[in-house]
């Protein structure tokens, strides 16, 4: 089943895309407060909506943690370059960073660019806490693809990461998949193209850290919550590592795409404000 987010009334709302049609389930609070109950209740009313006639979000309660994983994939940390870390990298974005796919990304006014990211966004769709790896998978919802798009320029102005993964609308996300239509994770391509062209293709079997290790590792620090979402890291192949360096510009396109899940495309404008 495919999950998205819709506008109504001034708040989220969550929905089960078919087709063209959207099947309602619920504010996105109440959703993830029960996602199983709330997709039984929602399936049994049968009410459908066209997907065309509602303006979509992202399918993310206001208080749920996103948390990203750095340097996750053995070849990016060394085009870095960084040492291989001995524990996850994690760090923060906030909710409103967030944004569907085809929403535009406008480029911060101090970035000559912004660099792209493909990656594979784990969702919790049950408590986790103090958890063993072998624990993590009845905790998971579902899958998305994920662009954590980035600023360059802000993200190397410290050591901290945090305003350069923030800017406005950077965080673009495909419809969450479930579980049950994924099935097993096992080998999936993450690629991600600018203008059709190939910038990063690599397998999620190449994590340094995989699935269930990330998310047991923050658990036992705090207690994950259903709605929860953490981005698993990039590939090699970003912008800023390359001879010469290349970064999104106005007018580019930028898509990702997790094999079987799904698929997430963002155009690029530039700054008004510039």
């Amino acid at each position: 089943m495919r999950i998205i987010g819709y506008e109504l009334a001034g708040e989220v709302h969550v929905a089960a895309r078919r087709d063209h049609d959207l099947i309602p389930l619920g504010p996105v609070t109440d959703f993830w407060h029960d996602p199983d109950g709330a997709i039984e209740t929602g399936l049994r009313a049968s009410v459908r909506i066209p997907a065309s006639s509602v303006r979509l979000a992202p399918p993310v309660k206001p208080s749920a943690r996103i948390l990203c994983v750095g340097l996750n994939y053995r070849e990016h940390a060394a085009e870095g370059p960084f040492d291989v870390p001995d524990h996850p990298t994690i760090f923060g974005r906030w909710t409103p960073s967030l944004a569907v796919g085809d929403t535009p990304v406008r480029i911060p006014v101090d970035e000559d660019g912004l660099d792209w990211e493909a990656e594979l966004l784990v969702v919790v769709g049950r408590p986790l806490s103090c958890a063993e790896p072998h624990e993590v998978e009845d905790a998971i919802f579902g899958y998305a693809a994920f662009n954590d798009i980035t600023a360059r320029r802000a993200q190397k102005l410290t050591t901290q990461w945090t305003l350069g993964k923030n800017a406005d609308r950077s965080g673009p996300m495909s419809d969450l998949v479930t579980r049950d239509e994924v099935g097993e994770l096992g080998r999936r391509k993450v690629i991600s193209r600018v203008n059709g062209q190939v910038m990063q293709e690599a397998t999620t079997d190449e994590m340094i850290f995989g699935v269930a290790d990330v998310l047991a590792f923050i658990s036992r620090t705090f207690a994950l919550t259903p709605g929860d979402m953490i981005a698993t890291g990039t590939p090699s192949g970003v912008g800023y590592a390359r001879t010469p360096p290349r970064l999104l510009q106005p007018g580019d396109v930028v898509e990702v795409e997790v094999e079987g899940i799904g698929v997430v495309s963002t155009p690029v404008e530039d700054n008004a404000n510039k």
